[in-house]
C-alpha cells in the first residue's frame, strides 16, 4: 500500500492552519461588525465573505494535497508567497511576533511542498513505473 510522505501531511497541515487562522479573523470581522465596532459596516460584511471564502479555498487545497492530488501544490505555492508578502507588512508595522510565526509557517510550508519526496510523490517517474493512483489501490 502507497505512504502518504510526512512532508505532504505537514504541508497540507500548515495550509489548513492558514485557512483555520484566515477563518478566525473573518469571524472576529464580522463579530466587531454585527456589534457596530467597525470602522465602516458597508465595508465590513463583503470583507468578512471575502475572508470566508478564501479560508475555504485554502481548506480545500489543504484537502487536496493531503489526498495526494498534483494540482494541489501550485495553489499551496501561491499561498506561501502571500503569506511571506504579508510577513513583510507585519514586520513593516512593527508586529514581530505575528511576522515571524506566519514567515516561519510560509518558509517551513514551502520547503515541504517543494522538498523531493513531495515532488515524487505527487508527480512520479512516468518511465519508473506504475503511477500514484494505481499505486494507491
Amino acid at each position: 500500500m502507497f505512504r502518504r510522505p510526512l512532508t505532504i501531511t505537514l504541508a497540507a497541515l500548515i495550509e489548513a492552519l492558514l485557512g483555520l487562522g484566515l477563518a478566525v479573523g473573518g469571524i472576529y470581522v464580522l463579530a466587531i461588525t454585527l456589534l457596530g465596532r467597525g470602522a465602516d459596516g458597508s465595508f465590513g460584511l463583503p470583507l468578512v465573505v471575502f475572508v470566508l471564502g478564501g479560508a475555504a479555498a485554502l481548506g480545500y487545497v489543504a484537502w487536496g494535497l493531503f489526498t495526494l492530488h498534483d494540482w494541489a501544490r501550485t495553489p499551496v505555492v501561491l499561498t506561501q508567497i502571500f503569506a511571506l508578502v504579508t510577513t513583510y507588512y507585519l514586520w513593516t508595522s512593527e508586529q514581530y511576533a505575528a511576522a515571524l510565526g506566519l514567515g516561519a509557517l510560509a518558509v517551513a510550508a514551502l520547503a515541504l511542498v517543494l522538498a523531493p519526496s513531495t515532488t515524487a510523490t505527487l508527480f512520479p517517474d512516468e518511465a519508473g513505473g506504475a503511477s500514484r493512483r494505481s499505486r494507491q489501490g
